[in-house]
């Protein structure tokens, strides 16, 4: 049988399950890895499984979110975070050693392995060739525990590239054209792979950018083949060993394939508020810029810096453009330094900020109130900058710095032509800023601080529920809606109780104490419920405020897998209209839950006596876990 890529590497870690589209299969995983905003909940819950070591090849805990250590909470949790990590045969990459999916990719990722993260841009390993997926905190810490991860088998699309990039386009472009295309719903369900004759022509750090930007679009994950430009990067990163080659065969079917000319893209750009709100950039030329931020897990690779250093060679920043550059790794940053380039981002005016996610996550550098900030990042969703009225638009690094020296929003085909940028043949290795585990078996005392309290604990399911409907939201909620990130809550982490009082903030301010008024409540959502961050905070805090259920016309894939680990029932709409029909406060009664969840349909009645059908499609082992109250009580019945 003719397969893909990620068919391929699907059937040769299969543990169970069948590879039919909307099957759900179960993946044995050979890396994990966690940030320190995910992590630490992470390994608190790996500790409460009670497994002393992992047993995946390899799992990494990055430090690259949490970095800015106003109080003590930060500097606990990475504290924390070591010593566990140290404990239970974790590496462990030190703050300021860069961001998880730039250092993974220089350092640990390997084509043809499955890697699970608790970061939702963990797709980036699908630029060499892994089968990389995003995931919540309790799905990674059952994989370090040798668990399976599962997931429902995906539709395979495929991105046919033809042609060459012209240039100051870039592989951002490619990915704000896909979005065009498909929105941020399109790739749902779906994994991206991209092939064609124009793959040849992008590097590696190009090719991760792409699969950075197709979480946005709500894909699986997105891979790309493993060839001879793969070889030459692992090579350059002192891991040729590492290499084998990946490609579909060539008679593989797919569910869709969408074509792109690469040399017929121009440079491209997402407006507010959304990744697919996208127009080009020639279009809003001259519109008035105060902040320009480079960097990011999408843009921050070497590549990426020696352009940016290139364009602001000799020149100057307007006067009225905050500039921030924040190179993705250690790696990055030493080899800016020693070539030179540093010097040169740095007599422009620009502010260089650590290897870290920084403004990504709303973690420091801020735009003014109102102000236009371009950012080369994947997300710009309302109020994620820490600016609450901040108009953030999604660029390339060339057009960042188009606008970085003239002052508004500019084509930056419009400039003289960019000297070559020539790649070293070796970069600079140095790991010594990733701390390896200790053996097996030494007494590594676990260091927790006051800001650390225990995983919530959720309530399993009865055959009925009484409830009240404490929240209706509209389309496209995001987890940032849910679960703000930002500088001043990002600490809490690892302290649900305090978190809690800043859930669905964005929306209404009064949510987290009319639902722990209400006892057990009903949060009722539109279509892409969920979508963004692969947070399972936006879970678990629901779930600590008494949530018991959430509908909605349709769920993120990665929130809706959350939700069931937090025991929360996730259910649609069979008739979409009926959401038009609920209004806050409404007093809502389910009956028969064992059998509806069952047979998939569970009958629902509000206080004015109307019913409702709500789908709630579930494998037998996700209703188990719901029924339960959560995954990390199943796992303790002996599920995992």
């Amino acid at each position: 049988m003719s397969m893909t890529i990620a068919q391929k590497i699907i059937a040769a870690h299969l543990v169970s399950g069948d590879m039919t589209p909307g099957s759900e299969v179960a993946l044995r995983i050979d890396q994990t890895l966690t940030q320190d905003a995910t992590g630490t909940m992470a390994y608190l819950e790996f500790e409460t499984m009670g497994i002393p070591r992992v047993k995946t090849e390899l799992s990494v805990a990055y430090v690259d979110h949490n970095t800015l250590q106003s109080g003590f909470e930060n500097a606990d949790d990475h504290r924390y975070l070591q010593t566990v990590a140290s404990k239970h045969g974790v590496h462990f990459s030190r703050p300021g050693n860069g961001i998880c999916h730039q250092v993974h990719l220089e350092r640990f990722g390997k084509p043809g392995k499955t890697l699970i993260g608790s970061d939702s841009h963990t797709p980036t390993g699908g630029g060499i060739g892994m089968l990389a997926f995003g995931a919540g905190g309790l799905d990674v810490a059952v994989a370090m525990g040798g668990g399976a991860y599962y997931i429902t088998m995906p539709k395979m699309f495929k991105v046919e590239l033809t042609g060459k990039l012209n240039p100051y386009v870039t592989a951002k472009d490619v990915s704000l054209e896909l979005l065009r295309i498909l929105s941020v719903k399109g790739g749902v369900g779906a994994i991206i792979e991209w092939g064609g004759e124009g793959v040849k022509t992008l590097s590696v750090p190009e090719r991760a950018t792409i699969t950075n930007m197709g979480t946005e679009l709500g894909a699986t994950t997105s891979i790309f083949p493993s060839d001879e430009t793969t070889r030459a990067f692992l090579a350059a990163q002192g891991r040729e060993q590492d290499y084998i080659p990946l490609a579909s065969d060539e008679d593989a079917q797919y569910d869709r394939i969408i074509s792109i000319d690469l040399s017929s893209l121009k440079p491209m750009i997402a407006c507010p508020h959304s990744p697919d709100n996208v127009v080009s950039v020639e279009s809003l030329k001259g519109t008035k810029v105060d902040q320009v931020c480079i960097g990011s897990c999408t843009n921050s690779s070497l590549m990426d810096m020696l352009k940016v250093a290139s364009m602001l060679k000799g020149k100057t920043i307007s006067p009225n453009v905050s500039l921030s550059i924040s190179p993705g790794s250690k790696q990055v940053l030493s080899m800016l330094s020693e070539c030179g380039a540093l010097t040169d981002i740095l007599a422009s005016g620009a502010r260089l900020l650590e290897c870290a996610c920084g403004p990504c996550i709303g973690m420091g550098f801020s735009p003014n109130s109102g102000g236009v900030s371009l950012r080369t990042f994947n997300r710009n969703f309302l109020g994620r900058s820490g600016t609450k009225d901040g108009q953030v638009y999604l660029v390339s690094p060339e057009t960042a710095v188009a606008a970085a020296l003239t002052g508004y929003i500019t084509d930056p085909t419009t400039f003289e032509p960019m000297a070559p940028i020539v790649m070293p043949e070796k970069f600079k290795i140095d790991d010594s800023a990733v701390l390896a585990p200790a053996p097996e078996g030494n007494d590594v005392q676990v260091l927790r601080g006051p800001n650390i309290k225990e995983f919530p604990k959720s309530k399993p399911f009865a055959d009925t529920l009484d409830a009240s409907l404490v929240l209706k939201v509209g389309d496209n909620i995001t987890t940032d809606h849910i679960m703000p990130a930002g500088a001043k809550i990002l600490p809490y982490r690892s302290n649900i109780p305090f978190l809690s009082q800043f859930c669905f903030q964005v929306c209404d301010p009064a949510f987290p104490e009319r639902a722990k008024a209400a006892g057990d409540g009903v949060i009722i959502g539109g279509s892409n419920y969920g979508q963004g961050s692969s947070r399972e905070h936006a879970a678990l805090v629901p779930m600590y405020l008494g949530i018991r259920c959430v509908i909605a016309k349709s769920f993120a894939r990665i929130h809706v897998a959350n939700l069931i680990n937090a025991g929360i029932l996730p259910m649609t709409f069979v008739n979409p209209e009926d959401y038009d029909s609920l209004t806050e406060g409404a007093k809502l009664s389910f009956s028969d839950l064992t059998k509806g969840m069952e047979e998939g349909v569970v009958t629902m009645t509000d206080d004015t006596g109307k019913t409702y059908q709500l789908s709630c499609v579930m494998t037998d082992r996700q209703r188990a876990i719901v029924t339960a109250g959560g995954l990390l009580n199943y796992t303790k019945e002996g599920g995992l």
